[in-house]
């Protein structure tokens, strides 16, 4: 398996299992900073590799007056105050070909929406960065599929591909995660990151996204051990009152529990030999 480079952060190949985790997106100074300095305190005293990671943009929201941002500018500029402040390195969207030189000069990771995982121009640009990229699994896509993604990002000579799992579309208002294709993703080769709070959403109800939080835990012990490289969480001191996600964030005062659990069920699974497609119980 590749093994991505995130600064002095290894991911995969038999790396310590990587948090990136962070609120869905930049509402404010205050909820970036916090959240990221409280991130970062939680992660040293696991001693848990952490990527901090917020959205400067949600340009796909369900209706016309959903918060998008503050501002593309404006919003990098605080995400990299709390990546300078925090230590930790940095993860954001990037939704067209023209954000991705702003984000690049700005944080460590590239992000692939799961609406835009086929975009053949947005993967090329982000891949021509020279920036790791994590490819959301597109609701709508095969696991096997993304080999397909992860070979755009790749034929621009760059090899730090994470593949992302969300949950895929089952029926009109849910979402499902197929345990398999965490295996599947890992047998192309690249670190699998699974995202145990987007899918845990229900899309689109009633001009907003929902959510089942209470199954957040459950997902993200199960794919520890089914075997991933990273988790992604997102996360935010008072979810209720989040401008994006508000029914699917993790309480920011749960995060350090939750990731207990799911260390120890990592744990587990590598003390048996391997993880995932590695090794065969």
């Amino acid at each position: 398996m590749n093994r991505v480079h995130i600064r002095d952060i290894a991911v995969g190949g038999g790396a310590p299992l990587c948090l990136i985790a962070g609120p869905c997106v930049i509402e404010s100074r205050d909820l970036v900073l916090r959240t990221a300095d409280r991130i970062a305190d939680i992660a040293r005293r696991l001693g848990m590799p952490a990527v901090f990671k917020s959205s400067f943009e949600k340009a796909n929201r369900t209706s016309l007056d959903a918060f998008t941002g503050l501002g593309r500018d404006e919003a990098l500029r605080l995400l990299e105050e709390a990546g300078r402040a925090s230590g930790l390195p940095l993860l954001t969207d990037v939704h067209t070909v023209e954000d991705v030189a702003a984000a690049a000069a700005v944080v460590d990771v590239l992000q692939i929406p799961a609406f835009l995982s086929r975009q053949t121009e947005l993967l090329l640009a982000a891949g021509s960065s020279g920036k790791a990229v994590n490819i959301k699994k597109g609701q709508f896509m095969a696991p096997d599929d993304m080999r397909h993604a992860a070979d755009k990002v790749a034929s621009t000579g760059n090899g730090n591909i994470l593949l992302c799992e969300r949950g895929s579309s089952f029926g009109y208002h849910d979402l499902i995660v197929d345990m398999r294709g965490l295996v599947m993703m890992r047998g192309l080769g690249h670190p699998v990151v699974m995202d145990a709070t987007h899918a845990v959403q229900i899309p689109s109800r009633g001009g907003q996204s929902g959510g089942r939080r209470e199954f957040i835990l459950p997902l993200a012990r199960a794919a520890a051990a089914v075997g991933i490289d990273a988790l992604f969480l997102e996360t935010h001191p008072d979810p209720a009152h989040a401008l994006s996600d508000a029914g699917s964030q993790l309480p920011l005062d749960e995060l350090e529990a939750v990731l207990r659990q799911v260390m120890a069920v990592d744990a587990a699974i590598v003390s048996l030999g391997g993880k995932g497609n590695d090794h065969v119980l």
